[in-house]
């Protein structure tokens, strides 16, 4: 394993993370859990992130308790909070007390003393700024987080953000959450250039596409047993995705990871490691065997030639806007 920075922080994290969004949270599922984190460290996996609103907080005890064999000092452990976690008004969102109460709630339910990075799951535009960065601020102070971070936020938001720290001698945000893979890299235009300049890493989520970057899904074909499109509960996720077009070109890809010897989920994993700002990769895995395969992807260096080649390919499909 290879580790990075979270943007200008002193913070080390290991170039692929695991995350719990759609794998853990029933009690059918802990036992995945315990055998995928578990794998996870002999891989050397050091980051784990889940949130509050995952399967509403379920999410977090399934990570909790699958972590609760090893030392707190040689993990990494984030957590977020924005979504709904009930049908008050205040039961949602970035205020002050919101931000409080389910930072409490959180870590009764991780089973910890701390939360490693704490993610704004999306920016609030009915809180001020100011009351949510110094509410992140106060929670740091009193050790219950040791690093503040944001999701999905844009450019000008981050710089909103790192001016009010600045102006108000904050603990800056570390981190952003954004999607980034193949097919969705709008973070390149404007959010990486802001975030490069106010030291924001980028840890991103879904490298493979929902799994469209696995190669399973092909043109024409019936939906494979027991994949996440085939899942009435999650396939609206994955949906814009699968059109021929889309997946002709997934498969021209897979041909390019073969003749370089790695598997399509390498090459996938590897292209967005290939930028400096990227500090982790968050991976989803229902299985031990997942993880082996992903973290390969730290050992890839890809040639100027076959990036060349991976953009050709991509641009079989360009304008494609999947629904996010």
């Amino acid at each position: 394993m290879k580790y990075r920075n979270v943007g200008a922080s002193g913070l080390k994290v290991s170039e692929i993370s695991l995350g719990s969004w759609l794998t853990y949270g029933t009690a059918s599922e802990q036992e995945a859990a315990d055998a995928c984190i578990r794998q996870a460290f002999e891989s050397g996996i050091n980051f784990f992130d889940t949130a509050n609103a995952y399967n509403r907080g379920e999410g977090e005890k399934a990570m909790g308790a699958a972590l609760k064999p090893y030392k707190r000092s040689d993990y990494v452990l984030s957590t977020k909070v924005y979504f709904p976690m009930g049908d008050g008004p205040n039961d949602r969102g970035l205020s002050r007390k919101h931000i409080m109460e389910q930072c409490e709630a959180s870590l009764r339910r991780l089973g910890t003393d701390y939360i490693d990075i704490y993610f704004c799951h999306r920016y609030d535009r009915g809180v001020p700024l100011e009351e949510t960065l110094r509410a992140l601020d106060d929670l740091a102070a009193q050790g219950k987080i040791l690093y503040a971070a944001v999701s999905e936020w844009s450019a000008a938001q981050l710089a909103d953000a790192a001016a009010i720290a600045g102006r108000l001698n904050l603990r800056p945000i570390i981190s952003n959450q954004p999607i980034y893979n193949m097919f969705e890299r709008y973070i390149e235009r404007e959010v990486i250039p802001v975030s490069e300049q106010k030291g924001i890493g980028q840890v991103v989520f879904s490298p493979l596409a929902q799994g469209i970057l696995t190669g399973k899904y092909l043109p024409g074909q019936p939906l494979p047993a027991n994949s996440r499109a085939a899942n009435k509960a999650v396939n609206h996720i994955i949906s814009s995705y699968l059109n021929d077009k889309v997946l002709r070109c997934v498969q021209d890809l897979n041909e390019l990871a073969l003749q370089q010897g790695i598997t399509l989920s390498q090459l996938a994993i590897a292209w967005v490691l290939r930028l400096p700002n990227v500090s982790t990769a968050l991976i989803g895995a229902s299985s031990p065997q997942q993880i082996e395969e992903n973290v390969k992807a730290v050992d890839v260096e890809l040639s100027q030639e076959t990036q060349d080649e991976i953009e050709r390919i991509l641009k079989q499909v360009a304008g494609f806007s999947p629904a996010r």
